[in-house]
C-alpha cells in the first residue's frame, strides 16, 4: 500500500458510474488492504483503517472484522496499532497487515511507511490482544519493505514475501518470528530497464495454494490499479503471468487483493473509493473494502471479473435471531457508527443482575439511520425483541422485515433520556413470520438518539 492521489472528478456523482459501486462490506468506517484469514468456521477479516476524522491521509491502527455467512460482519474494532511497536516511533502508518495462524498462535505481519520495516505481533486467539514479542523489525532492508503475505506450504516450511515496486520473499522459521537465509528479490517480477514488463506488479502480493498450483495475486498496472495474478510451480516460482483478475477502474486510485476458500466457494477481496464520493467532498484517501465470489477454470485459471459491480454476495450461512446478536452484526448500514462500549462512561446496568455490554456498539444513531441484517432465520416464529440501549435523547425503533419500508414487525420505544451510560433492557411485542427474511432496524427520533448494543427475537410461543 502505497500513497496515490488520483484527482476523482465529482462528476461521477451525478454520471451514473457511482450507482456502478458494489456495495461495500463495511459502511461504518473506512477500511483498506483487506487480508482475510479462514479460522474453523469464520472469516477474520483484518483491515487498514482510513481515519474519517483526520485532515489528510491518517491510518493508526488495524481493525477485524468476522463473518461467518459472507454477508453480515461483526465489528470487533481495533485489535493492533501502530503504538505496539515501539521501536516504529510512530502514531501514523499503521499500512498493509496480514495474519496467519499456525501451531495454536496467530502472527500479525504488519508494515509501516517510510522504511520503518515489516514487524510482527502474535496473540493466543485472534481476536487480540497482539504484542510485539521481538521489539524490532522482522524486515528492515529498504523502502521497499511494505505489504506481507505468508504462505504455509504443505511441508511446514513458512515464506514472507512483500514489496513495491518489486517482489520479495524470506523463509520463515518456525517460530515465525525470526528469518532462514537470504532476503531475495524475485527474478520473475523484476523490473528490468528495456525489457516488456507482462506482469506489471505494483504492490500487495497474496500467496496461496490451491490444487498443487501455486498463485500470486497482486495490485496491478497504476494508476488506477487492477488485480493481476501469477502461478509457480513451487512457493519461489519461477512465476508465470496468469492474467488480470480485475481491471483498475477511475473509481479507485490503489487496490489491495486478498483471497480465500469458504465454504466451498472462493472469494477475492479488494477496495475502492465509492464510499468516499458518496459522503465525502475532498480526495484524500478514503478506501473501503469489497468482495467479489472468484471463479477457477478447469486448468486452473482464475476467471477474470468487472470491477465491483453492485450486485450482492450470496449467504452462505444464516443468522440465527433467538440467540443475542450485537447490532454492529450488519450487512449494510447508513448512517451510524460503531465505538468501544468502554470509551462511552463508567457502564452501568438500569437493574440490578441486567445486561451491561462489552466491546463494540451501535453510536452516533440519528433520525432515518438504519442497519440491515441480511438473511435471518426464523425457524420458530417471533413473538417479542428484546433491545439493548443507553438513551441520550431516546426515540424509536422501527423493526421491518425485506425492505426498509417493508412489513413493520414492532416498534421499540424508549422514553428515558440522558442516560448514555445506563443500559436497559427492552422488550416489545412484534408481529409473527417464519422462514429467512432481511431485517431493517430504522431509528426515529431527534438529535442523537442512543447507544446499541444488541438484539434477539423469542420464538412463538
Amino acid at each position: 500500500m502505497k500513497l496515490k492521489f488520483l484527482h476523482i472528478s465529482l462528476i461521477l456523482l451525478c454520471s451514473g458510474q457511482l450507482a456502478l459501486a458494489q456495495t461495500p462490506v463495511i459502511q461504518t468506517s473506512f477500511t483498506a488492504d483487506p487480508a482475510p484469514m479462514v479460522y474453523k468456521d469464520t472469516v477474520f477479516l483484518y483491515t487498514g483503517h482510513d481515519d474519517d476524522r483526520a485532515i489528510g491521509f491518517k491510518m493508526k491502527d488495524w481493525l477485524l472484522y468476522t463473518s461467518t455467512d459472507m454477508v453480515n460482519w461483526t465489528d470487533h474494532g481495533a485489535v493492533a496499532s501502530v503504538k505496539d511497536f515501539k521501536w516504529a516511533n510512530s502514531t501514523d502508518g499503521a499500512w498493509a497487515a496480514q495474519c496467519i495462524a499456525r501451531n495454536g498462535k496467530f502472527y500479525l505481519y504488519c508494515s509501516m511507511p517510510n522504511a520503518a520495516g515489516i514487524g510482527v505481533m502474535v496473540a493466543d486467539s485472534p481476536y487480540g490482544p497482539f504484542k510485539d514479542p521481538i521489539g524490532k523489525a522482522l524486515i528492515k532492508n529498504s523502502m521497499e519493505d511494505i505489504d506481507p503475505s505468508v504462505l504455509i506450504d504443505d511441508d511446514g516450511q513458512a515464506y514472507l514475501y512483500w514489496g513495491n515496486p518489486n517482489l520479495w520473499y524470506v523463509k520463515l522459521n518456525e517460530d515465525m518470528i525470526s528469518t532462514s537465509g537470504d532476503l531475495v528479490k524475485d527474478p520473475s517480477f523484476a523490473k528490468v530497464k528495456g525489457s516488456d514488463d507482462i506482469f506489471h506488479y505494483q504492490e500487495g502480493p497474496w500467496a496461496w495454494k490451491r490444487n498443487g498450483k501455486y498463485y500470486m495475486a497482486y495490485a496491478s498496472t497504476c494508476c488506477p490499479e487492477g488485480i493481476g495474478y501469477a502461478t509457480g510451480e513451487t512457493a519461489t516460482g519461477p512465476w508465470k503471468y496468469g492474467g488480470m483478475i480485475m481491471d483498475g477502474d477511475a473509481r479507485s486510485s490503489g487496490n489491495h487483493p486478498g483471497i480465500i476458500d469458504y465454504k466451498g466457494k472462493s472469494y477475492v477481496f479488494g477496495f475502492d473509493q465509492t464510499l468516499r464520493l458518496k459522503t465525502m467532498s475532498q480526495h484524500y484517501e478514503r478506501r473501503s473494502v469489497r468482495v467479489k465470489e472468484l471463479k477457477y477454470t478447469s486448468d486452473g485459471k482464475i476467471e477474470k471479473l468487472p470491477f465491483w459491480t453492485p450486485e450482492e454476495l450470496k449467504s452462505v450461512g444464516s443468522i440465527n435471531p433467538y440467540q443475542n446478536v450485537k447490532a454492529v452484526t450488519m450487512a449494510y448500514s447508513e448512517g451510524v457508527k460503531t465505538d468501544v462500549a468502554a470509551t462511552l462512561g463508567h457502564l452501568k446496568s438500569a437493574t440490578n443482575g441486567g445486561k451491561i455490554p462489552s466491546g463494540m456498539v451501535l453510536t452516533s444513531i440519528h433520525n432515518g439511520d438504519y442497519i440491515k441484517v441480511r438473511n435471518v432465520n426464523f425457524s420458530k416464529g417471533a413473538s417479542a425483541v428484546e433491545v439493548l440501549i443507553a438513551a441520550l435523547y431516546g426515540g424509536q425503533i422501527e423493526v421491518h422485515s425485506d425492505a426498509i419500508e417493508g412489513p413493520l414487525l414492532g416498534v421499540v420505544n424508549m422514553t428515558n433520556k440522558g442516560e448514555g451510560d445506563v443500559w436497559r433492557t427492552i422488550k416489545t411485542p412484534v408481529k409473527t413470520l417464519t422462514g429467512l427474511h432481511d431485517l431493517y432496524f430504522v431509528f426515529k427520533g431527534k438529535h442523537d438518539l442512543f447507544y446499541f448494543d444488541s438484539w434477539q427475537f423469542s420464538g412463538k410461543r
